[in-house]
């Protein structure tokens, strides 16, 4: 019987597989919301980003801080 789960397993990426600074589009698909969530929540500053010209970059660990997981 095959797995129905919409998941493969191996393309499900943690937060570590992920840079220190991501893009909004990285952000997006850590959270797990689409880009204009991600652009709410920063506009709000609910997460801090920097500005990098006209793109926003955001720390991996202002990412962890919003979904209150603390470092090990």
């Amino acid at each position: 019987m095959k797995n129905k789960s919409p998941y493969n397993p191996h393309s499900i990426k943690r937060i570590s597989d992920y840079p220190d600074i991501l893009t909004v589009q990285e952000a997006s698909e850590l959270l797990g919301v689409s880009t204009k969530t991600v652009y709410k929540l920063l506009r709000e500053g609910q997460i801090e980003k920097k500005a990098v010209g006209r793109a926003f970059k955001i720390p991996k660990v202002n990412i962890t801080d919003y979904l209150g997981i603390k470092p090990k």
